[in-house]
């Protein structure tokens, strides 16, 4: 062979981009692989099932003709083609359709399966629905305690309120020595005892804060003519009786 002249118009025609020729083999390369898949479907010996399925599907495809022999006796009876069927023509035109099985599982299971499937989706949205509610009730014991807790903390301070005005009260009428040790806010104590040996005592710690607020509220009332919720002293009960809307917060709201 001659040796190619690399100066010729055919070399110099050439594209010669870098990358160029690595793109040309991979788009061949696809083609080739496509071509023998095409070649291997053409090739390759259909199954039975896959025959059985073609001639039913053109069986089905064709219309009825005068050889059948239920054809036949329709139109006996004055069917045409294309005709609904019953008296007044208000039956069915197309014939009902033929569902093949083709699996291998028995009468029903395709029932079966189709409930157990709903079962599981009503399962899923039950335990969907329970879940919502935990949650909506979870928000609502907070929102529950959150609320108890602020309103513990309004009382301990109305509480702290009347034992300091009960103290000034009391001073001022010579009162050495308060009713109840409760009664005025206590003086901290350099050495505090354990809170067990505090725990064991049966004092009057023993009531809540609102027993207290509300004892200590009728005792500001009745011995001094005191409202802790108006801030005022009255002249004699029936001046704070007259005057005052009551000897609880919600009254004076």
């Amino acid at each position: 062979d001659e040796e190619e002249d690399y100066m010729s118009d055919l070399f110099i025609k050439q594209d010669v981009r870098p990358g160029l020729p690595m793109v040309r083999r991979g788009k061949e390369a696809i083609q080739k692989e496509e071509k023998q898949k095409e070649a291997n479907e053409k090739n390759r010996q259909k199954s039975i099932k896959e025959e059985e399925k073609e001639r039913r599907d053109l069986v089905l495809k064709s219309a009825l003709g005068n050889e059948n022999k239920g054809f036949a006796l329709l139109q006996k009876m004055g069917y045409k083609s294309g005709q609904a069927l019953g008296k007044t023509g208000e039956g069915i035109i197309e014939p009902i359709p033929l569902n093949i099985k083709t699996g291998i599982s028995g009468l029903g299971h395709e029932e079966l399966k189709k409930r157990k499937a709903e079962e599981k989706l009503e399962n899923y949205r039950q335990k969907l629905h329970m879940k919502k509610q935990a949650n909506e009730q979870a928000a609502d014991q907070f929102r529950v305690r959150f609320k108890t807790k602020q309103e513990e903390r309004k009382m301990e301070g109305d509480l702290r309120k009347s034992q300091r005005a009960c103290q000034q009260l009391d001073m001022q009428k010579d009162i050495d020595v308060p009713k109840e040790t409760w009664f005025w806010i206590e003086p901290e104590e350099e050495d505090k005892k354990d809170e067990e040996d505090k725990e064991d005592e049966c004092t009057s710690s023993d009531l809540s804060v609102s027993e207290k607020l509300h004892i200590l509220t009728a005792y500001l009332r009745e011995e001094h003519f005191y409202c802790i919720w108006c801030g005022t002293t009255y002249e004699d009960s029936e001046d704070l009786s007259s005057n005052c809307p009551g000897d609880s917060a919600a009254d004076h709201d």
